[in-house]
């Protein structure tokens, strides 16, 4: 299931919609077999009496007690989560019934790096550590599929963002005089803030800075 759309603000672009890196799915896999193989081998060996079907339906229900917890729980958490990089943020969103959801706009984020072990480096996966201004502070994100082309695409994206900000402030300074509510780049970029700010993501403080950034009075 991709990402919804519907979660875009107006004029955002999708850039990355990422899955988690399929080694996240090694421990369900290995519960599923490791299960499997225990009926087979322990089953046709119980002994035979009364305790019979006892120990038959404990050895079934415990298997699949094991399946729900690693094996389920662990596809159902791939199978929810994105990690998303558009034009103005980086989204981490996952969840079926219970969601959980967070983001970091572009501009709040100071710092990105990504940590590979041998094996990750192998197979393409990695972690991504990111620094921000945010509340959240500092974030990884694990199995991320190629993390130093995300980090790129991050910065890539970072820079796109700060060139249509001081675009939006050098246009609405040179029409402050016919126009002193600021032009719609700014407005757009004013309630966006705002948005952030009532979200959770940015705190008051934050909110303030960014605001002065946009109308040039920092």
């Amino acid at each position: 299931m991709p990402f919804p759309t519907r979660l875009l603000i107006e004029g955002e672009e999708l850039i990355l919609d990422l899955r988690p890196h399929w080694i996240a799915l090694v421990r369900a896999v290995g519960v599923a077999i490791l299960t499997i193989v225990v009926w087979i081998v322990l089953l046709p060996r119980l002994p035979d009496g009364s305790s019979h079907d006892v120990l038959f339906w404990l050895v079934i229900g415990l298997g699949i007690l094991a399946m729900l917890w690693w094996t389920v729980r662990d596809s159902v958490h791939w199978a929810t989560s994105h990690f998303v990089v558009t034009s103005d943020r980086v989204i981490h969103r996952q969840g079926l019934i219970a969601k959980n959801s967070m983001e970091i706009p572009l501009e709040a984020i100071n710092d990105v790096r990504f940590h590979q072990g041998v094996f990750e480096r192998m197979i393409g996966a990695g972690d991504l550590i990111i620094q921000s201004a945010s509340e959240s502070g500092r974030e990884v994100f694990g199995d991320i599929r190629h993390p130093e082309d995300v980090q790129k695409t991050i910065y890539h994206q970072g820079e796109q963002n700060q060139k249509r900000m001081y675009q939006g402030m050098g246009s609405g300074a040179a029409a402050s005089s016919n126009n002193p509510t600021g032009t719609p780049s700014m407005t757009a970029e004013l309630q966006r803030l705002a948005e952030l700010r009532d979200t959770g993501v940015l705190t008051e403080s934050e909110f303030q800075n960014q605001k002065k950034k946009i109308l040039g009075e920092g």
